[in-house]
C-alpha cells in the first residue's frame, strides 16, 4: 500500500513538473512571438499633425498600404484623391474610408499607370479641377509579374513602377510648386539593393526576362528618380523622399501566388508571422508625409520611420541623371527652358 502511494505520488509530481515545464515553454514561446511581431512591425509614426485644407494624391490607394495611407491622412482632415485603375474597387474603398474616418472629402479618379495617355489625362483633369496639390504619394506598383509590354511598348514592371510615376510627377510638379511647402513620396523597396538599370535593354529583349531582376530594376529606378528629382527641385519648396515600407502582406504578391501556388501555400503561415500588416507597412510613408523638419533630408531614403542609407547603386548620380533623361524621352516629356 505504501509502495503504491509512493509510486502514485511520484507520478503526480512528475506530471506536475512536466506541466510546469510545458507551461513555461508555452509562455516563453508566446512572449517570443509577441516580441518578434513587434520587431517585424518596425517603426510607428506617432505624429498628431493635422492636414486640414491640404490635398493629397495617392496612387494605388484602393488596397494594401495605399489604402491604409489614405485612411490615415483622411483622419487628419486632408482632401484625399485616390488615383486608381479599378474604379469599382476604388469607390468601395473610398466609401469605407469615408465611413471609418468621418471625412467625406475622399474622392476617386481614374489612373492607369501602364498607359501614358491615362497618366496625361489624369494630370490634365486634376490641374483643371483642383486648386492645389500638397502631397503626391507614388505608391502603386506591380511585383514579379510575367513578362508583358504596356500599350506604349515598355516592360510592365518598369513602366508601371517607374515610368508612369515619373510622368505623373513631372506633369504635376508646377502645381506642387504652387502649393509649397509640398512633398513627393516614392514608394520603393529594399529590393533595389542588387538592382541594375539595364539602359541598353530596358525591355529585356536581348537577355532572358527574369521577373525578380526586372522588379529590382524598377525599384532602383524609384530611388534614383528621387535622388535626381530632389536635385532639380532644390530650393523650390518641394521635397522628395524614397521609402521602403517593409515586407508586407498585400496583393502585391499575387503574381507569385498565381505562378507558384504550392510554394505560396507552404509559406502562408510563416508570412503571417514574418510580414507586416498593410497598416504597419504604411507607417514610413505616413512619417515622410507629415513629419515636420524633414526638408533637410530632401532626396533621402527612409525605412521604419527613419533615414537609412540606400544601396551604393542607388547613390550613383550619373546613373540618376541618365535615368531622368532616358525616362523623359520614353514618356515624351520635354522640359520648358
Amino acid at each position: 500500500m505504501n509502495l503504491y502511494l509512493s509510486a502514485a505520488q511520484l507520478w503526480e509530481e512528475l506530471k506536475s513538473n512536466h506541466l510546469a515545464k510545458y507551461g513555461a515553454v508555452t509562455a516563453a514561446t508566446a512572449i517570443s512571438l509577441v516580441l518578434l511581431r513587434k520587431w517585424i512591425a518596425g517603426g510607428v509614426c506617432h505624429s498628431h499633425v493635422r492636414l486640414d485644407g491640404r490635398t493629397v494624391v495617392i496612387t494605388g490607394a484602393n488596397t494594401g498600404i495605399g489604402k491604409e495611407t489614405a485612411r490615415d491622412l483622411a483622419k487628419r482632415g486632408a482632401r484625399v484623391v485616390m488615383a486608381c485603375r479599378d474604379l469599382t474597387r476604388a469607390e468601395k474603398a473610398a466609401a469605407e474610408i469615408r465611413r471609418s474616418t468621418g471625412n467625406g472629402n475622399v474622392v476617386v479618379r481614374h489612373l492607369d499607370l501602364a498607359s501614358f495617355f491615362s497618366v496625361r489625362q489624369f494630370a490634365h483633369e486634376y490641374i483643371s479641377t483642383e486648386d492645389r496639390l500638397d502631397i503626391l504619394i507614388n505608391n502603386a506598383g506591380v511585383m514579379m509579374c510575367p513578362h508583358s509590354l504596356t500599350e506604349d511598348g515598355y516592360e510592365t514592371q518598369f513602366a508601371v513602377n517607374h515610368l508612369g510615376h515619373f510622368l505623373l510627377t513631372v506633369l504635376l510638379l508646377d502645381m506642387l510648386k504652387n502649393s509649397t511647402p509640398s512633398r513627393i513620396i516614392n514608394v520603393s523597396s529594399i529590393a533595389h539593393k542588387g538592382g541594375k538599370i539595364h539602359f541598353d535593354d530596358l525591355n529585356f529583349n536581348k537577355t532572358p526576362y527574369n521577373s525578380l531582376i526586372s522588379y529590382r530594376q524598377s525599384k532602383l529606378a524609384n530611388v534614383l528618380f528621387t535622388r535626381e528629382l530632389s536635385r532639380r527641385i532644390k530650393g523650390s519648396g518641394v521635397t522628395a523622399f524614397a521609402v521602403h515600407p517593409g515586407v508586407i502582406r498585400t496583393e502585391l504578391g499575387r503574381y507569385v501566388e498565381m505562378r507558384h501556388p504550392v510554394v505560396s501555400t507552404l509559406l502562408s503561415l510563416p508570412a503571417i508571422l514574418l510580414m507586416k500588416t498593410p497598416k504597419q507597412g504604411a507607417q514610413t510613408t505616413i512619417y515622410c508625409t507629415i513629419t515636420e523638419g524633414l526638408e533637410k533630408y530632401n532626396g533621402c531614403y527612409f525605412s521604419d520611420c527613419r533615414m537609412m542609407e540606400p544601396a551604393l547603386e542607388a547613390k550613383d548620380d550619373l546613373a540618376a541623371m541618365r535615368l531622368w533623361d532616358v525616362s523623359a524621352k520614353l514618356v515624351g516629356y520635354k522640359e520648358e527652358n
